[in-house]
């Protein structure tokens, strides 16, 4: 199936899914290439000498906040940053130092940060209603229809706080309308922190060993299956059909991580075909490519419509309470708002959800996108930006791999994510794991120095660029990439 019309979506040319995993592959089964001793002690010395009042107020943090951060974004080796403005591609912190902005808060502000049109009619609403009443605002109407409007497979959507609660939702409504256990997800995947979703996290195979604190029965009907292997999940699908049967398939639309295990372009059509064999839902957690990939989300550009749509980040524009589900008018019957007894409903509340200040936020975003089509600007951006990194990386001869899909980019230095964990051979798993974390550190020290050089990602290997991206932005963050690589062990 292809897309009704590309010039609408980010991507304006998918990958040869197989080349990059094979070259994902190769990095993986080579040594690190890390950063040359002495440069990383400079860029280490950069924080110390450039950033000594985010160092102290992070220090000063940690007496009152776990870790000293409120979220894992804000985790930065050698100690995380104090950022005090942002607008369009930059940042600044506490201590003056500018940086390109490639993080975009995760993933939701497409347009670029803090954009002053939305920012103006925010403060508005918040001049006359207030950012929440408990009460029903026309904005939650206007976002609803908005949502509907442009994905095909959502007629009714109703808005959460968060990406987490939305998937929790989710599954509870396949579970009501099909009178299933099991929910089948794609290993490697993050779908929030929920007891039952945490599981198979980052890594496929890893099952619950990243779930701490969640009791192992939590797992009883959850599973997961591989990227890209359509054989394993039908012999899932057919092995639960004789103890309880399949709810749900939940997965993201262009991979787990963001597609940091990148799909086959067929794959998602060979997966609604086994959901509608089996009688399973089909979910897809667009989270990250809602809106990001076009208007059509990632199941536009796929033409594959899901029956339940996971919504976050963008879905309030980048403020707070960012989170919704859509789908087919007879599931999101089950999310029914108001007491009613003697019908079945899925168990959801929040009282600050679709707050008018989120809802105001969401559905103005939303309107600037489609009127600017920023979705193709930032996908055209990620364009420039993943071709000139796999210019500098051939000039290197290095082993890195870089690809995207629209704004969603990965530069993979040392493919920390790129493992599984090998249950057939579990004498192989200890050393499995002290790779994974070897080269954990070395992603650390990557994304350290990518910052004292000016530029802030993902975790030193996703990179999300928005439509304030110029050429001449993208280039600059080029130049200061090289400078990266060329302290690249074995570079001359």
């Amino acid at each position: 199936m292809t897309p009704k019309d590309l010039n609408t979506y980010a991507i304006s040319k998918y990958h040869d899914t197989a080349a990059v995993m094979d070259r994902l592959n190769t990095l993986i089964s080579r040594p690190i290439r890390r950063i040359k001793p002495d440069a990383m002690a400079a860029y280490l010395s950069w924080f110390e000498e450039n950033c000594p009042k985010s160092k102290a107020r992070i220090e000063e943090a940690k007496a009152y906040i776990p870790g000293g951060v409120q979220h894992n974004l804000a985790f930065n080796h050698p100690f995380p940053l104090v950022f005090t403005e942002a607008h369009g591609a930059y940042l600044k912190d506490l201590d003056g130092n500018r940086y390109i902005d490639f993080l975009q808060a995760g993933g939701p502000t497409l347009l670029g940060s803090n954009p002053e049109t939305i920012r103006e009619q925010v403060v508005e609403l918040l001049n006359t209603c207030g950012p929440s009443t408990g009460l029903f605002h026309e904005y939650e109407l206007k976002l609803a229809r908005k949502v509907a409007e442009h994905m095909q497979g959502v007629d009714m959507f109703r808005m959460l706080g968060s990406g987490t609660e939305a998937d929790m939702a989710a599954i509870r409504i396949a579970r009501l309308a099909t009178g299933k256990k099991y929910i089948l997800k794609m290993g490697g995947a993050y779908h929030g922190w929920s007891d039952q979703l945490a599981y198979g996290i980052r890594l496929p195979g890893i099952k619950h060993m990243e779930a701490h604190g969640v009791p192992k029965n939590c797992f009883k009907y959850t599973q997961e299956f591989f990227p890209n292997d359509i054989d394993s999940l039908e012999k899932k699908l057919w092995r639960n059909k004789f103890r309880g049967g399949t709810a749900a398939v939940l997965m993201e639309p262009i991979g787990p991580e963001s597609g940091t295990r990148p799909l086959d372009k067929t794959f998602n059509a060979q997966v609604r075909e086994l959901c509608d064999r089996y009688g399973a839902l089909l979910i897809f957690d667009e989270v990250v490519t809602a809106f990001r990939m076009g208007m059509g989300g990632a199941q536009g550009y796929f033409n594959v419509t899901p029956d339940l749509t996971v919504f976050g980040k963008i879905i309030a524009g980048g403020y707070p309470s960012a989170g919704g589900l859509g789908g087919k008018r007879e599931y999101m019957a089950y999310l029914t708002a108001g007491i009613e007894s003697g019908k079945k409903k899925a168990l959801v509340g929040g009282t600050m959800a679709a707050n008018p200040l989120s809802a105001a936020a969401g559905y103005l975003t939303l309107c600037e996108i489609e009127r600017t089509n920023a979705a193709v600007t930032a996908g055209r951006a990620g364009d420039r930006l993943t071709r000139g990194l796999d210019r500098l990386i051939q000039k290197h001869d290095l082993p890195f791999v870089a690809f995207n899909q629209g704004s969603v980019c990965h530069l993979e230095t040392v493919g920390t994510m790129l493992f599984s964990i090998p249950w057939h051979r579990p004498w192989q798993i200890p050393g499995t794991i002290k790779e994974i974390h070897a080269r954990k550190s070395v992603m650390e020290e990557m994304g350290a120095a990518y910052m004292a050089e000016g530029i802030v990602t993902l975790a030193g290997s996703r990179l999300y660029t928005s439509a304030a991206d110029t050429d001449d932005i993208i280039d600059e963050a080029l130049i200061r990439f090289e400078r990266v690589f060329r302290n690249i062990e074995g570079v001359k």
